[in-house]
């Protein structure tokens, strides 16, 4: 199925290299990952001379072209690369990130501070280019839904320079005229185009404005710095229109609608949590306490078993070489050579006579035997 699909076979894919390795071969290995997923990827040796024009590092924004197929051995899927080339949003990208976490560590993003969007608005500030197609949606929405609400707009310069300026500007005047709801946003465009959303002055103007502020900067998968500080984020500048204008024609349908939605999310909700303990009922009988005790027991019971066998070939072992020591032992008993018929003679002071040379006529000597000693009187010598 992956090498005969189409779109497969021809994919490109944006991300951040990391665990890159240019393998001895000329193979080159690396992941591309974002915020929340990796992928595996490979560039072969054949394909670097024509598909690579630069050095790959860690961290490096790239986009990389070629067919996504599976590794048979390891039966998982990745990329095989053929062209890679930087990803030049790669450095707004990171100023966008720093930007973001900065003000999220001062609260700026914290929920406490979002005000709620009024459900009965009757003036609704929009801070906008006066000829761009967001404007021209935002007013066909409002007269469909509410003839009878009144817009306010700011023409704002939202892109190039001095459009940072003139958003700040749009905000703060709106904000005075003490309108229900205020609009913030453009049609999409590219990473450039979006960036005067993504400066700080632009998100201290909203985080400080009094008047609730919906955020509507490009396309649905567009999200800029204005839609973390903004009090409710639309996808879309159509999308704002409708989220900050009341229609009260569609209020029952959308009852209805809600009514149904949460019945089939609470049905679902009710499948997975039945599921899911399904799923810990059986992984606690895998774990149960009473098993794993069983198992332990039968454990000890072995090594028990083999400590005893153990034991009992040492205590073999050593009564064998105690029975051979001991013979030795009394094998070299005085008391032994004494039954034989030999005897220990010492001199006066009980020392042991070994050599005629000991021993002077006239001189006192004792002889031991088994059961008892002798005294005697050397009255001669011959050596033999």
């Amino acid at each position: 199925m992956f090498a005969q699909d189409f779109a497969l076979n021809r994919i490109q894919v944006k991300g951040e290299v990391s665990n890159l390795k240019y393998h001895t071969s000329g193979h080159i290995y690396f992941t591309l990952k974002d915020g929340g997923s990796a992928l595996a990827a490979v560039m072969f040796a054949g394909r670097r001379a024509a598909g690579l024009k630069f050095r790959m590092q860690e961290g490096q924004q790239v986009i990389v072209r070629g067919s996504i197929e599976v590794y048979e051995r390891d039966g998982r899927y990745q990329l095989y690369a053929k062209e890679i080339e930087p990803d030049g949003t790669g450095d707004l990208y990171r100023r966008f990130v720093e930007l973001r976490d900065r003000l999220e560590e001062m609260g700026m993003f914290a929920g406490e501070y979002k005000q709620p969007i009024p459900r009965y608005a009757r003036t609704v500030g929009i801070v906008t280019a006066s000829t761009g197609a967001a404007i021209r949606d935002i007013m066909n929405i409002s007269a469909r839904r509410n003839p009878y609400v009144q817009l306010v707009l700011f023409p704002a310069q939202v892109q190039g320079e001095g459009a940072v300026p003139s958003i700040v500007k749009g905000i703060e005047t709106l904000d005075r005229m003490g309108l229900d709801v205020i609009i913030v946003g453009r049609g999409g465009g590219s990473i450039e185009d979006l960036w005067a959303f993504n400066e700080e002055a632009v998100a201290r103007a909203i985080f400080a404005c009094r008047t609730p502020v919906i955020s509507a900067v490009g396309h649905e998968t567009d999200v800029t710095i204005a839609d973390y500080v903004a009090d409710l984020r639309a996808p879309t500048p159509s999308a704002a229109a409708e989220l900050a204008v009341f229609d009260y024609a569609q209020f029952e349908g959308q009852v209805s609608y809600i009514r149904k939605r949460l019945v089939s999310a609470m049905e679902r909700r009710l499948d997975g949590a039945r599921q899911k303990n399904e799923r810990f009922r059986l992984r606690l009988r895998l774990h149960d306490p009473q098993r794993r005790i069983n198992e332990n027991r039968k454990r000890l019971a072995d090594m028990e078993e083999t400590i005893m066998r153990r034991m009992e070939q040492i205590l073999t072992d050593r009564k064998h070489r105690l029975a051979l020591l001991s013979g030795r032992l009394h094998g070299q008993s005085p008391l032994q050579k004494l039954s034989r018929g030999f005897g220990f003679v010492t001199d006066p002071e009980g020392r042991r006579m070994v050599s005629v040379e000991q021993a002077e006529p006239g001189q006192q000597i004792e002889v031991r035997l088994t059961d008892g000693k002798l005294r005697a009187q050397v009255t001669g010598k011959e050596r033999l």
